[in-house]
């Protein structure tokens, strides 16, 4: 592979893990933001909390969340990781987006219908993000050889495929 294609691994992993720390970050501070929301409270109140939660959504969490994404999809390719224990996290990741995905719809609907909504107690929400991060983080820092699951042969290798762009050699 090219010198300066091996270069950027080091810059793709600061990427990943800064917006990984700001998507878990958010997704834990969200729930905690939404139990403050109380529909029979002072108008000024719902406002705010109503635009906090909205904005830290959309304008940094959801954000966080396509980086780490997009960062990580190149570290796999660049550093050719294809193991078992890589497609176990993935499976955590897409339940981390499954918690987010809730997560903006319990947002939105404490928007749009703030008298007849209450979000749930943060327990809940709280539980369904802190079990995929755990697990991740297990699985990222243990390695753990997963040897009794048996995966087929194109999902443990690069298909050798031409990308999209010309590779300079």
């Amino acid at each position: 592979m090219v010198e300066w294609i091996l270069s950027t691994i080091p810059l793709f992993k600061v990427v990943h893990i800064a917006a990984l720390l700001t998507w878990c970050g958010g997704l834990l501070a969200l729930p905690l933001m939404l139990s403050r929301h109380d529909p029979d409270g002072l108008a000024e109140d719902y406002r705010r909390i109503r635009h906090a939660t909205h904005n830290v959504y959309t304008l940094v969490v959801t954000p966080a969340a396509v980086f780490t994404v997009i960062a990580g999809t190149w570290l796999i390719f660049l550093r050719g990781v294809f193991v078992p224990w890589l497609f176990a996290k993935l499976v955590f990741v897409v339940l981390l987006v499954v918690a987010h995905v809730w997560i903006g719809h319990i947002v939105a609907k404490v928007a749009e219908l703030p008298e007849d909504h209450t979000p749930p107690r943060p327990t809940l929400p709280l539980l369904a993000v802190c079990v995929p991060i755990v697990a991740i983080l297990i699985l990222v820092l243990a390695k753990p050889a997963l040897d009794g699951i048996t995966f087929p042969d194109w999902l443990l290798e690069p298909r050798g495929g031409q990308l999209p762009f010309e590779v300079p050699s």
